[in-house]
């Protein structure tokens, strides 16, 4: 597990990881990961009526070990219906505050993943945000752990690889939440490739 006090060299070996995922990334997957956050910017107005921090502070509150997919129905359902359903009660009962009018920013942790999935669906361009989740940390670490605990409910941990991100982002000159997806779908895909070999 990375440590929340990882040397510089750690660190530096964290942002180097980052890159060299940028790297691999081709043209197609490059794209689609520079579009992802705003594509979801899109489905907030539209699954919200035109308010999109309410979108994505759904989206966000459902979005924890759920695939996409399985994030997009849900969220869709709960703002359709107006009533969260299948997730665990804490993802519900942040979901209903949202649809019942509070701020995101008040319910999310916003300094943590589903906060940062928030900031980052709510505004595209938002220079700081950057969501670390499994495959962010797999990422920057340099290896899949697969079923293993990777300590992310550490504000310390969380903080490290982000800012981690985000130096990378800054050598490629590049919003982190930009290199963040791109690189995501560059994880996502190996996996993918891996699991049909």
């Amino acid at each position: 597990m990375v440590s929340g006090r990882a040397s510089q060299e750690a660190r530096e070996r964290y942002v180097r990881n980052i890159i060299a995922v940028w790297h691999a990334a081709s043209p197609a997957q490059e794209e689609r990961g520079r579009t992802w956050y705003r594509v979801a910017h899109q489905l907030a107005a539209l699954i919200a009526n035109g308010d999109v921090r309410s979108g994505a502070g759904v989206l966000a509150a459902l979005s924890a070990n759920k695939s996409w997919a399985q994030n997009c129905q849900l969220a869709q359902r709960a703002m359709a219906t107006g009533i969260p359903s299948g997730h665990v009660s804490d993802a519900l009962n942040k979901a209903s505050k949202i649809i019942a009018g509070a701020d995101p920013l008040e319910v999310l942790p916003i300094e943590r993943k589903t906060g940062m999935f928030f900031r980052c669906i709510a505004d595209p361009a938002d220079p700081e945000a950057v969501v670390i989740d499994r495959h962010a940390h797999d990422i920057a670490v340099g290896e899949t752990y697969g079923n293993r605990g990777r300590g992310l409910s550490s504000s310390r941990r969380y903080s490290l690889l982000a800012d981690c991100y985000r130096e990378a982002a800054r050598r490629l000159g590049e919003l982190p939440s930009t290199v963040q997806a791109v690189t995501w779908v560059v994880h996502k895909d190996a996996g993918l490739l891996a699991a049909t070999s």
